[in-house]
Order: structure tokens, then sequence, then C-alpha cells
């Protein structure tokens, strides 16, 4: 089983752990019991201390079925703000004032249900106005029909019912978002790591395996008339198969950082062992460890592509720092055929485009003019970078 494998697998297991302990997202089903406030008003039905009883029963059912339809739209978020849940919301209150006036006593519970059913349905920074507005309306009603005594209890009822309702779905509602996405940040960090680690895999097997092949075919040809030279060569890709194994593990550990001068040394290496003439020159204040990071992915690449694909005979390597930007330009006199497909489109090249493109930089590669083929990179100098300014500029040729 790949690591890959093995990360979604504890993935899932996170998730289910966290649906075991959370539950089932809320619903309806969560404010169908508040409807036993309205067993008083179906007792006096069953009882005949109603009048009319089968307007009062139509009112009551009509009441139950539009209470049902708007709490249960109210925890999809579309559906809440629809305009038909909004006119049944809207037709609750008709039917709870034509009760409350024609009944009274018990049937002014209703204005506590109504008001929950508006804190389910409007949540917003209006809330506040309109459960407020809503609770006076029912503490007046109240005071109309049974007295003044009542109508405080009726008004705190509405208004707290519409207030906690609404907090409470609202903060549930806020949890489960987050949790969805920390959920979705968990699912790109893995991804984009597992990205990086196909980068770095190219770009450090990409590379060595190249070196090795060169200097396998230059200990073969040595073999015959110079076997010392043939040895050194051998050693050389012994050193160099374990330097990668060395690369391998820290980038699967994620604390590679490469160094510019220990890639551009290798380079000229790589460059010898395949009979290219390598030219190196460096100019400038030193570079931060990421900025090198990132300029030593580049020249590894490039002079990777150089070595397998350009047949060229001279390959130069230039750093330049200077102002606001550095810049690598790796140019040989080969055939001009791009490595890996044209432009920037290959595998390794738009991996490190966008690496560089990460860190504000660009890169560009493609046919020179006079012949041959050149990579280009420029990274932003960064703060580090800004510090070292004051120390005397390096110029190296080799």
């Amino acid at each position: 089983m790949t690591w890959w494998a093995r990360a979604r697998r504890r993935a899932a297991a996170r998730r289910a752990c966290a649906a075991e302990h959370t539950g089932p997202p809320p619903s309806g089903f969560a404010l169908l019991p508040w409807l036993l406030m309205g067993l008083g008003s179906f007792s006096n039905l069953l009882q005949g201390r109603a009048e009319n009883p089968w307007i009062g029963g139509l009112g009551l059912f009509t009441f139950n079925s539009l209470y049902v339809y708007v709490t249960f739209r109210a925890f999809d978020r579309e559906k809440r703000r629809s305009v038909s849940t909004r006119l049944a919301l809207l037709t609750m209150g008709l039917v709870t004032t034509g009760l409350a006036v024609g009944y009274g006593g018990n049937w002014l519970l209703f204005f506590p249900l109504l008001g929950l059913a508006t804190g389910a349905t409007l949540r917003g920074r209006h809330l506040g106005r309109i459960g407020l507005l809503l609770a006076t309306y029912g503490a007046v009603l109240a005071g109309l029909r049974e007295g003044w005594r009542e109508a405080p209890n009726i008004g705190y009822a509405t208004f707290l019912s519409c207030m906690v309702t609404a907090a409470i779905l609202s903060l549930s509602e806020a949890v489960r978002e987050l949790r969805a996405a920390r959920e979705e940040l968990a699912r790109r960090a893995v991804e984009k790591e597992r990205l990086r680690f196909s980068r770095d895999l190219h770009d450090l097997l990409g590379h060595t395996l190249s070196v090795i092949v060169v200097k396998s075919e230059a200990a073969r040809r040595l073999a015959g008339r110079d076997l010392d030279a043939a040895l050194a060569q051998i050693g050389d890709i012994e050193s160099v198969g374990r330097q990668a194994l060395t690369e391998i593990r820290e980038a699967v550990t994620g604390y590679r950082e490469g160094s510019l001068s220990t890639e551009l040394t290798r380079a000229r290496s790589a460059l010898a062992a395949a009979s290219v003439e390598p030219v190196v020159r460096q100019s400038g204040a030193p570079l931060a460890p990421q900025t090198e990071a990132l300029l030593g992915w580049v020249v590894r690449e490039a002079v990777t592509n150089v070595v397998r694909h350009s047949r060229a005979a001279r390959c130069e390597i230039t750093v330049e720092s200077a102002g606001e930007r550095v810049r690598l330009t790796v140019t040989d006199d080969g055939t001009g055929v791009p490595a890996e497909g044209a432009g920037t489109g290959g595998t390794g090249l738009r991996g490190l485009t966008e690496r560089l493109a990460a860190a504000g930089g660009s890169l560009t590669a493609g046919p020179a003019p006079q012949g041959g083929f050149t990579v280009t990179a420029e990274l932003p100098v960064g703060p580090e970078d800004r510090g070292a300014d004051e120390a005397v500029p390096v110029a190296v040729e080799s």
C-alpha cells in the first residue's frame, strides 16, 4: 500500500470518527416536539369548550401544517430564503392572529411557536428587530384578549423562542460549515503534499539517473584504454547513487533544501562527463536559502535536459543578482529542441514554473536566437537577500 493510499485511509477514518461524534445533521424533526404546546387548544376542542369547534379545528390543522412545512425548510439555506417559505410564514402569522383573537387562553401559545418558526427561518442581522416587533404584537393581542397581566408572558416567550432558536441553529450551521471547510483544507493539503512529492521525486531521479547513465557510458568508453579514469567514473557513479538515496529520504520527510553552489558543482561534473564544456558565472550578493533552493532546482532540471537531449558541446550557466531581482540563465549550443515538449509544457519545467510563480518569480524556456536552448528563471530578492546587500558582491567564473 502506497503512502497516498494510507493517507486517504487515515483521512476517511477521521471523517468517520467526526461523523460518529457529531451525529446526523439537524432537521425539522428537532422542532416537532414544540407542537405539544398546542395540546391545550386541542383539549379545548375535544371537551367542547371552544366555540365553533370546526373553525378552531381547521385553524389548528392549518397552523400545524404550516409549522411543519416552514421548520423543515428552515434547515436548507436556499429553501428557507425562498418566496414560498416566506409566504407560508406570513400565513402562519395570520392564522395565529385569528386564533388568538377568536379564542384567547391556550390559543395564545401559538405566538411562541410562531416566534420559533420565525427564528428558524429569518436568520440575519434584522432578526432582533423582527423578533421584538413580533413579541410586542403578540403581547398587545394577549393584553387586549385576556388582560394585560398575561401580555408580558406571551411577549417574553415569543421573543425568547425566536432569538434562542435562531442562535442555536446558526451556531450549529456555522460549526458544520467550519468542519466541512477544515476537511476540505485537509484534503487540499494532502493533494498539495502529493504534488510536491511527485515533483521532488521527478526532479531528483531524473537528474540522478541521467548522471548515472552518462558516467556509465564514459566508464565503458574508458575501460579499454584508461582503467584508472574508468574506475574514477565508477566511483562517481557510486557517490551519485549514495547522494541520491540521501536526497530521496530528505524529500520524503519534506525537509530538503537545495544549495545552489552544490547544484552548480554537480552540474559541472555532469556536463564534463557528458563531454559538454561547462561555463559557470555567478555575480551579486549572497542569496537567501529559499531562493538558492529554487534556483538549485532550475539548475538541476536544465542541466539534466542538456545532458539527455541537447547534444551540445558547451553549456553556460549564469547567476546574476542585482536590484530587486535575481536571474538564472542556462544556455546550450545544442540542437535547440526543447526537452520534454515545447515551451514549458514538460513535467519538470511545468512543475518548476508553478514553483517559481508561487514565489513571485517566472520561468521561460525555448530556443535561443543564436541556436541552442535557453532556460531563464527570475525571482524577487527576498528580505534575507536584501539584508545581504551590504556584503561584498561575488563574481565567479569557471
